[in-house]
């Protein structure tokens, strides 16, 4: 059986991303509180329907009940059962302003002096263990309803049990530094098409765009040293079990130099036989 545990900060999509993962066959529950998850997936592992995928929302609205997550999760892996923890996070404003403008309470204000800002700062100490444990770790800042649908199936649609999943991630350094990225890479270093009047609304998708930035003796060896790193360092992530691998590269804006190279890089991932997903945060910025 799949399991997976949907956890994260209040307002961060966890609701959204159920309903992507309930889209794709999974059966969901939300907020259940932990000391009922092993016996939960014993009485699944049971059922005559032979649930082979389940998803469990479990987050800070269950308050301290929270804390004993790790204590049923580690009893369901000394009985044999299996699970993937996935966790959407989100920066602070962004999470403010979501709460203002649904008009809803934070499920940690009362205790924090009504204060969302408070609220959000005590619910990243009491989620970070489960942060730092997480298989899939989505950061929907930038992300708008529809991409974060895709980015769930894109991660749930294929076996996940057997192989990592590689996401190559373009983005720009004026919109922030991507929080779920692993490994990143700064190509500010290299020719800005955006100096150039006909390329400038163009992007890194673009035939004109790519042939700019990826026809420079400077971006070919960039290239070749950056493949020989991702070939070294894929077997040894796959080695420690990992289950997902963001590889980010950055540009001033997220539109040309970063796109193409991302667009690039995942061809080589894809080409080696690896389960490899494309994203670019701020192409439409």
């Amino acid at each position: 059986m799949e399991f997976v545990i949907v956890t994260g900060l209040s307002g961060a999509g966890k609701s959204r991303a159920v309903d992507a993962l309930e889209d794709i066959g999974f059966y969901c529950v939300d907020n259940m509180p932990p000391k009922l998850l092993s016996k939960f997936a014993e009485l699944c592992l049971q059922s005559q329907e032979k649930l082979s995928r389940v998803a469990i929302v479990i987050d800070s609205r269950g308050g301290r009940l929270f804390r004993g997550l790790f204590d049923e999760l580690d009893a369901m892996r000394e009985q044999g059962g299996s699970y993937k923890i996935l966790f959407l996070e989100c920066e602070d404003q962004v999470l403010a302003r979501r709460f203002k403008e649904t008009r809803r309470k934070h499920p940690l204000a009362s205790e924090n002096g009504g204060s969302v800002l408070k609220a959000i700062e005590a619910e990243r100490q009491l989620l970070r263990s489960a942060r730092t444990r997480a298989d899939y770790l989505i950061d929907t800042s930038h992300l708008s309803s529809a991409q974060l649908r895709e980015r769930i199936a894109q991660l749930f649609l294929g076996d996940t049990n057997g192989a990592m999943m590689v996401q190559c991630m373009s983005f720009g350094f004026k919109y922030g530094y991507p929080s779920e990225a692993d490994i990143v890479m700064d190509v500010r270093c290299l020719p800005n098409p955006y100096y150039v009047d006909a390329l400038r609304s163009r992007t890194g998708l673009e035939s004109e765009v790519r042939d700019y930035v990826l026809d420079r003796d400077e971006t070919r060896e960039f290239q070749r040293r950056l493949y020989d790193l991702i070939d070294y360092m894929l077997p040894l992530y796959r080695n420690e079990g990992k289950s997902q691998l963001v590889i980010a590269i950055g540009c001033t804006g997220g539109r040309h130099r970063s796109v193409c190279l991302t667009e690039e890089l995942a061809r080589h991932i894809g080409d080696g036989g690896q389960r490899v997903m494309v994203n670019h945060r701020d192409i439409q910025k």
